[in-house]
């Protein structure tokens, strides 16, 4: 620990001590550093930097600042290694990626961690319960492995986890009342575990040691939905709404503790119950930064989850969603390669740009405008090079010249004739 006199970002801002991460977040949102302090103090903005995070760049989430997105990687027991997700990774960054977690339940998961930790610029998040299950199996669920794993991963440097502390054995019962049940890996664990042994869940139970690492750490917890909804059917219900009263009463503990705290959200909800889910969440956890995974709006596109979670995310974020969990094209298919990757976070990207944009973010048009002065001028390489993935536009772009090879004045879709662009340059032109 360092020499300090504060152990986490939210206690030195209750003292109002500005640190070095939230005048870097200060600068990034074109805010004030005594705005962000403010926010911090009051849990409505998280900074999630753990102190052993050296190569960290902070960034701040909470519903009045940019939308964030979240990009998961990590091994599965069927596929990939260390190599593949720092490929994963380095895409994640490059595309606009916020966050990145690590859902590694292969092999080797502390290694895969240590590499993804010392590459990343930015903060990486965990779900705790998968290594947990990984190294000591399905009856090695205890307080004792629970805070043992916790440790290792604060230790090691981990900026946020995934903590599903919400669930109670008393929630069961709801849970089970549904066509899907229990979708979440982490919470479908517990319950089998609170089930089996008749005990409530140990996440909940050593909550307060948890609350201990964290504050050493200054590791964020994202207190997760382990009763999200996993079909349209199951959307909005008790069991929900149950855990989510839970979850706010866990905000409270976290806060009492100088721990900063977020909370996730809902995974399939028709379009028009989100405004509602976001409204509630607001209500019953205290305003803390929502971070929610979609919301995927309809369940009949498999390989097109991209899409439907990116609409429910945009209605999301503009309701008060802080930050987004992107799905890829292989959510509900399969563990995601690279290329998925790419497609999700930039879906995302578009989702958070637009409702930026949309709440009037400090600076949020800019690159719209610059890219449509571009788009005047006939500057190709200027909107790629502003562009949400360059590399995306200019192929398309090659690809579609066609016969206008030495005219790019004009593209294939109208022509030299129907170009409204030259048109107009020719009435600006005239009209001098």
């Amino acid at each position: 620990m360092s020499s300090r006199s504060f152990s986490t970002q939210v206690e030195a801002a209750r003292k109002g001590v500005i640190t070095p991460q939230m005048l870097s977040v200060a600068q990034a949102e074109r805010r004030s550093a005594e705005f962000i302090c403010e926010r911090v103090a009051s849990g409505k903005v998280v900074i999630p930097a753990n102190i052993n995070h050296s190569n960290l760049v902070p960034m701040g989430i909470g519903r009045e600042l940019k939308i964030k997105i979240n990009s998961n990687i990590g091994t599965s027991t069927l596929a990939s290694s260390l190599e593949l997700e720092l490929e994963k990774l380095e895409f994640s960054i490059r595309f606009g990626a916020d966050t990145v977690m690590d859902l590694s339940t292969g092999e080797n998961i502390p290694e895969i961690r240590r590499g993804i930790i010392e590459k990343s610029t930015i903060p990486v998040g965990t779900v705790p319960i998968y290594e947990l299950v990984a190294r000591f199996g399905a009856d090695g669920i205890s307080e004792e492995n629970i805070l043992k794993v916790i440790a290792e991963q604060a230790e090691q440097g981990v900026d946020y986890m995934t903590i599903h502390s919400g669930l109670l054995a008393k929630h069961l019962p709801l849970a089970l009342e549904r066509k899907l049940g229990i979708v979440s890996r982490g919470g479908s664990l517990i319950a089998r575990y609170m089930k089996r042994t008749g005990r409530e869940n140990p996440f909940y139970t050593c909550f307060d040691r948890i609350l201990e690492i964290c504050q050493k750490y200054d590791v964020t917890l994202s207190l997760g939905d382990g009763l999200r909804p996993g079909c349209l059917a199951d959307a909005s219900d008790r069991a929900q709404f149950a855990e989510l009263d839970e979850l706010g009463r866990l905000v409270e503990r976290c806060r009492k503790a100088n721990v900063q705290a977020m909370v996730e959200g809902p995974g399939h909800v028709p379009y028009n119950e989100i405004e509602m889910n976001m409204r509630l969440e607001q209500k019953v956890c205290g305003d803390a930064p929502f971070y929610i995974l979609g919301p995927v709006v309809a369940d009949c596109a498999p390989g097109y989850d991209h899409i439907t979670a990116a609409i429910g995310a945009a209605q999301g974020a503009y309701h008060g969603a802080a930050m987004l969990c992107y799905v890829t094209p292989m959510e509900h298919l399969g563990l995601p390669e690279k290329e998925d990757v790419r497609n999700g976070v930039i879906a995302f990207k578009i989702a958070a740009h637009a409702i930026d944009v949309a709440r009037g973010i400090p600076g949020a048009r800019d690159i719209d405008d610059a890219i449509s002065d571009a788009r005047a001028q006939f500057n190709w390489q200027k909107q790629f090079d502003l562009s949400l993935d360059p590399e995306r536009a200019a192929e398309y772009r090659k690809r579609a010249r066609g016969g206008c090879e030495n005219n790019p004045d004009y593209c294939t879709m109208c022509g030299p004739d129907f170009c409204s662009m030259r048109i107009n340059a020719e009435l600006k032109k005239h009209s001098l």
